[in-house]
């Protein structure tokens, strides 16, 4: 792992915002469907409210990725902060649910996104992977992603202190701090985004020609991340965005105990970042995640079966530990897959994951509303089971690191 003064400074700074966006996504990863639930909102209108933030997102990035090849990153990531900053003060002031429904589809409340800028993470890992040569990428990557998971961390577990207010504001009332939390962090990620100088992309330059050959070739690796990818953003979307709700359905618990519980998951996945960049520097961007991925199906199977609150929990928490570990490595490869179009190629990295996940919480609030609970683990499980197959078979003969 290379030291943070050998870095670029716009690689330091993009993850210091990386960091602190990162407290609201985990804050509200784990509370925003649990204030809903307190609000009377039934399973398909929650399901319902994050697939639409699932698919506006989606948008977001189809439209602003491949753009940003041409006119750059920043301004882009400006109006990401601003959007976020709006949509968290929307919220902290109304419940009013349509109000409520357009802040969380603004602001993509519950999702998770590791800390990245949500639909405008391809824009960041584009910056990186052009202010970085292609051996640092894969320790730099999850790098990154292990600080966005760490403040993921300490985000939900400070919605455990919503147990404690929930006497003197109110059931619902106790949650809106929380939003104060994303607000205050859009806020300094925009400060730290701001002050920097963006190199212009290879667009800009007049970047040497790119050979037909070497374009089909990139193009035929991206459309195999488009068909992997697809099948791991529907098993995401089964269980990720509504983990915390689930747990309040299976077990009865509220945010004091399912609040430590995911952060203990982001804890985890933070530290299999670190432990994962290592196996690639020695084993290459493919068989770490082969692996760990494989590890994370077996988990993903038990989860719904143990009786026990506390267990239940801990699986899940490995299982993300494994599975959220190998982000860096992968978001590496994807930045390797073409040399003068990485926002495209990160784009089709988020967009293919996003509108197939945006189906996953509609289907598996269906699902929980029927009594239906341990089905959604089950299909997102073979899933990921599937994903993991194509990823090897698609990438295992890929040139480890990319191009520069």
């Amino acid at each position: 792992m290379p030291p943070d003064n050998s870095l670029p400074v716009e690689v330091r700074r993009l993850m210091a915002a990386r960091g602190a966006r990162s407290l609201g996504q985990g804050a509200l990863f784990a509370a925003f469907t649990l204030y809903l639930h307190a609000m009377r909102w039934t399973s398909p209108e929650i399901g319902a409210t994050l697939s639409a933030a699932l698919l506006v997102g989606a948008v977001f990035t189809m439209a602003v990725g491949p753009a940003s090849d041409r006119r750059g990153r920043k301004r882009y990531l400006l109006i990401y902060e601003a959007v976020q900053a709006v949509a968290a003060l929307l919220a902290i002031i109304t419940a009013w649910p349509p109000a409520l429904a357009l802040a969380a589809i603004m602001g993509g409340f519950g999702r998770g996104a590791g800390g990245s800028a949500g639909p405008f993470a391809p824009l960041e890992q584009a910056w990186l992977a052009n202010a970085l040569p292609a051996h640092k990428r894969g320790a730099v990557f999850s790098l990154n992603a292990a600080i966005g998971f760490l403040g993921m961390a300490a985000g939900a577990f400070i919605t455990g202190g919503v147990h404690f207010l929930i006497v003197p504001l109110g059931k619902t009332l106790a949650y809106r701090p929380l939003f104060l939390v994303s607000f205050a962090g859009s806020i300094l990620a925009f400060w730290m985004i701001a002050g920097l100088h963006e190199t212009p992309p290879v667009f800009l330059t007049g970047g040497r020609p790119v050979e037909y050959r070497e374009r089909r070739q990139e193009n035929r690796m991206l459309a195999r991340l488009v068909i992997a990818n697809a099948i791991n953003g529907m098993g995401i979307g089964m269980i990720a965005p509504l983990i915390a709700y689930w747990f309040a359905l299976r077990f009865q618990h509220g945010p004091g105990s399912i609040g430590p519980a995911l952060s203990a998951s982001f804890l985890l996945g933070g530290t299999g970042s670190v432990l994962v960049a290592r196996l690639a520097q020695r084993y290459g961007l493919i068989r770490p995640v082969i692996i760990l991925r494989g590890i994370g199906f077996v988990l993903l199977l038990l989860v719904p079966l143990v009786p026990q609150f506390g267990l239940s929990a801990a699986l899940f928490a490995v299982r993300t530990g494994v599975n959220q570990g190998t982000a860096g490595v992968r978001q590496a490869l994807v930045a390797g897959l073409t040399r003068e179009r990485r926002g495209l190629a990160a784009s089709l990295q988020n967009v293919s994951i996003q509108i197939p996940r945006a189906v996953g919480p509609l289907a598996s609030g269906f699902m929980l509303h029927a009594g239906m609970l341990k089905l959604p683990f089950f299909i997102a499980a073979f899933l990921q089971l599937a994903y993991v197959g194509l990823y090897a078979r698609f990438f295992r003969g890929y040139a480890e690191g990319g191009v520069e």
